[in-house]
């Protein structure tokens, strides 16, 4: 007896390598019982078997033999008359069972169920695709970029999944080309018009955590806790780290010998400046290590506002505040206190290196400034702004404002 094939009758399943052949069964027989009820009003006298392992799917239709013209509902009953042409020795009563071919559907009852076929497949592989990735949120994914636009970048994984990682979570110096090996984490998974849309993230705090998991062994195994993180994406980034094994130095040990195990996170992060911290209760301690590298002379906490007024030498001042004042920004999120930084009353008079002064007068004038002998604050204060003129190449009015900010140091 003939059944039909499925798989040969729908080549297009070939296409859904995601989906084994026992959910691909059962799809197809809810998809031929919706075509039953819609073709006969009711599934409830059909058997439907599948045989997974062949691929095929039998039909049956079960119904009680009835004397002629006594038929109420077709479908589930047939005359004695018809019965007896399919076995000679049915008697009214018994139960004929016929089985229901895929010539039986009409051209577009078959195009309707390969449609529906398709949908539903389709469907339970978005689910599952969903499903996958909403247990993945966090988790660092290796793709390979399929398209680049200008507000996002699209990745395919290596089941050709389609991931999104926008312009917003990019670090600003990241460039990618078609083909390129890409390293995100998971940051999102939405359902949006019935389709997954998985938005990964390279500037994530996460994505820093995935990657220390992976370079260090001891933050893996939970023999160090990354109690937090902080980040400018590309600039500077900071990181709390604690041990509760004495033996352990978490901070060295997420280092590494010669900074060997930082390094390819900082590679991967292009560049990103990091700052491992050892993580205390004590906050007064907390603070000064997230304002590393800068050295403190005394700090002031008012707990009640969350507030840290920290006092330092004046050529602590621009470490502590750090290139774009990244430094103190991190340091005030990595701490939960709101830091200022104040120059010791104690050493007002005391002279400052004239490279401190960096984020805010140009190299190149400093540097036009040390040509001249002018290595600190006083010696340049000790010129007039005509002298300054005379023996540099610098403009009167770069020269006055440089005063004016050297000045301001003093005051």
């Amino acid at each position: 007896m003939e059944h039909i094939n499925l798989v040969e009758t729908f080549s297009e399943f070939k296409e859904f390598k995601n989906i084994d052949r026992e959910t691909m069964m059962r799809i197809i027989e809810d998809v031929f019982r919706h075509m039953l009820i819609k073709k006969y009003g009711s599934d409830e006298n059909f058997n439907v078997i599948v045989n997974i392992d062949k691929g095929d799917l039998e039909i049956w239709r079960n119904r009680e033999i009835v004397e002629d013209g006594d038929i109420e509902d077709e479908n589930k009953q047939i005359a004695y008359s018809e019965a007896i042409k399919i076995e000679p020795d049915f008697e009214v009563g018994e139960e004929v069972s016929e089985e229901i071919r895929l010539m039986d559907f009409g051209r577009r009852e078959i195009l309707t169920i390969r449609q529906n076929l398709m949908s539903k497949i389709q469907e339970y592989e978005k689910d599952n695709i969903f499903k996958k990735y909403k247990e993945k949120i966090g988790e660092i994914i290796t793709g390979e970029v399929y398209q680049v636009w200008k507000k996002e970048i699209l990745v395919l994984d290596d089941e050709y999944i389609e991931l999104t990682l926008p312009r917003s979570e990019q670090i600003p110096s990241d460039f990618y080309r078609k083909g390129d090996t890409i390293r995100a984490v998971v940051s999102k998974v939405d359902m949006r018009n019935n389709t997954p849309v998985i938005v990964l993230s390279r500037t994530s705090p996460a994505f820093l955590e995935r990657l220390f998991e992976s370079e260090v062994p001891e933050v893996y195994d939970g023999l160090i806790t990354i109690r937090n993180i902080v980040r400018v994406p590309g600039e500077r980034a900071k990181i709390a780290v604690e041990s509760y094994d004495d033996r352990i130095d978490p901070v060295g040990a997420c280092v590494g010998m010669k900074g060997s195990r930082i390094h390819g996170i900082v590679r991967e992060l292009r560049n990103e400046n990091i700052d491992v911290i050892n993580f205390t209760n004590n906050p007064s301690l907390y603070i000064t290590r997230a304002l590393s590298p800068a050295k403190i002379s005394s700090i002031s906490i008012n707990e009640g506002e969350k507030r840290a007024d920290v006092y330092m030498k004046p050529d602590q001042v621009s470490l502590a505040i750090g290139k774009g004042g990244y430094n103190i920004k991190l340091a005030s999120r990595l701490t939960g206190y709101e830091i200022d930084v104040y120059r010791d009353s104690d050493v007002d008079n005391e002279d400052v290196d004239l490279q401190e002064f960096s984020d805010e007068i140009d190299q190149w004038i400093i540097d036009e400034l040390k040509a001249i002998g002018c290595d600190t604050a006083r010696s340049v204060l000790d010129l007039s702004v005509d002298e300054l003129v005379n023996r540099t190449d610098l403009e009167e009015e770069t020269i006055k404002e440089v005063v004016r900010i050297l000045r301001a140091e003093f005051e």
